[in-house]
């Protein structure tokens, strides 16, 4: 079935694999954490399934390997050393066969598109014997097709006995065109789909059923949710506009009203403004009577003012002379400020001389301190860090004894069951002992009968 498969890969890729779309890798897919779909066997444990798989993976081998021969036969001088003399002949061959298939094809390609032109312009009979050649020349490549496919078998005969060339030919990955690396994809990930049919067991597999009608069933309630939801917000979103439209009206009213009362304010202001003119007028005319009385005024005062200026000349020379008497008097107290002064200038030194020694003993006293605090603090952090190691020890401890204990029980649950299992074999084989005993006289009564 596999060299069924390969037999027409062409040396230069067949349409057939241009038509197989790109697929994703299986390894790139994301990890499901759903739980129902998660597989709980990873191995295969049938022979039936193993022998699936190996013929699937002989078939994905042999692709790989057909794929290339393209690049080997481009590539002659380079290959020749690695694959050997016999299996670059046979890719020669291979190559030369594709070639003329290849080049029939493009014929018959081109005799059917101008078939197809001249089909309308040309006579009946012409066109039958056109046809019937055409047909000739398609069965003709029967054999050709048949004689391809025996050179594939014979090339990958010859490299699956070779398993060093083989190898140095798949190693050759660069050389495979788009579409064959498409086409391999392809059969890797029907590979994983099958491994993961093969391992999924009917019990699982009605189980996964079920989660998807369960997720489909959610799905549907969640939609219906959402309709109802789409409806009322829809509802919400017309009495919305409909507001809109109302708060719209009011606000076109309000700009009414606004011009009105600007139209307004602009009559009332030229109205203020030519009161204020005629205002302003008769203030002047009262003001400028008010100059000439101030005017008056201002002279009255002028001469009040030298008359208390000569009064007052009396009084400033007797203040004059009480004024020298005082300074007198500040001297004599400020001379004997100094001599005080002095002398409290002196206690003051003395005093500063005591402050200094005592700020020297204190400045001892505080270093001494910030070394005990240090000292105090550094005991206390070992103390905190001793205290949380101990914390710590008694956790660990506390979670080794869980763990013992859980393990202990898990344990002893293992021996129960084994030792359940073992008892019920026991009993199957006793009671099948008595069967086949029970059988036995049966037949020799009726002998002796």
């Amino acid at each position: 079935m596999a060299l069924d498969i390969l037999a027409m890969a062409p040396l230069y890729q067949a349409p057939a694999i241009n038509r197989i779309g790109p697929k994703t890798d299986p390894s790139k897919r994301p990890a499901d954490p759903l739980k129902p779909l998660v597989l709980s066997r990873t191995k295969l444990t049938t022979i039936e399934a193993k022998r699936i798989m190996s013929v699937l993976d002989e078939a994905i081998y042999k692709v790989e390997l057909v794929t290339l021969l393209s690049y080997a036969a481009c590539n002659r001088e380079d290959m020749e050393g690695m694959l050997g003399e016999d299996v670059m002949r046979a890719v020669r061959e291979h190559e030369d066969l594709c070639q003329v298939l290849l080049e029939n094809v493009r014929c018959l390609k081109e005799k059917e598109r101008q078939l197809q032109e001249q089909k309308e312009a040309e006579e009946e009979g012409w066109l039958r014997d056109r046809l019937l050649s055409i047909e000739l020349q398609k069965s003709s490549l029967s054999p050709l097709t048949q004689q391809i496919k025996d050179s594939t078998k014979n090339v990958l005969r010859l490299l699956l006995s070779n398993p060093q060339a083989a190898r140095l030919l798949q190693m050759q990955t660069q050389g495979r065109s788009a579409e064959a690396q498409n086409f391999i994809d392809s059969l890797i990930e029907l590979r994983g789909f099958l491994f993961e049919k093969l391992l999924t067991s009917p019990m699982e597999a009605r189980d996964k059923a079920q989660f998807l009608q369960d997720i489909s069933r959610q799905n549907s309630n969640n939609q219906k949710i959402i309709d109802t939801l789409e409806k009322e917000l829809a509802e919400r979103m017309k009495n919305r506009n409909a507001e809109v439209e109302k708060e719209n009206f009011v606000i076109q009213e309000l700009k009414n009203h606004l011009h009105q009362v600007l139209k307004f304010s602009e009559n009332s202001l030229l109205r203020t403004k030519q009161e204020a003119e005629k205002q302003q007028k008769a203030d002047f005319r009262a003001s400028q009577a008010r100059v000439a009385k101030i005017q008056q005024e201002i002279l009255q005062l002028q001469s009040q003012f030298y008359n208390l200026v000569m009064e007052n000349r009396e009084a400033e020379q007797a203040l004059r002379k009480k004024k020298y008497k005082v300074e007198t008097e500040i001297e004599n107290w400020i001379q004997k400020y100094d001599t005080e002064m002095g002398e409290k200038q002196e206690e003051l030194e003395d005093l500063d001389a005591v402050h200094r020694e005592e700020k020297i003993s204190l400045e001892e006293l505080r270093r001494r301190h910030k070394v005990l605090v240090g000292e105090f603090a550094q005991i206390r952090e070992e103390r905190e860090i001793n205290s949380k190691k101990r914390m710590e020890a008694e956790q660990e401890m506390v979670r080794m004894v869980r763990a013992a204990t859980l393990i202990q029980a898990l344990w002893k649950g293992y021996l129960v069951r084994s030792l359940l299992r073992s008892k019920k074999k026991r009993g199957k084989g006793k009671a099948k002992d008595k069967e086949k005993g029970k059988q036995k006289g049966k037949e020799k009564g009726k002998g002796k009968k």
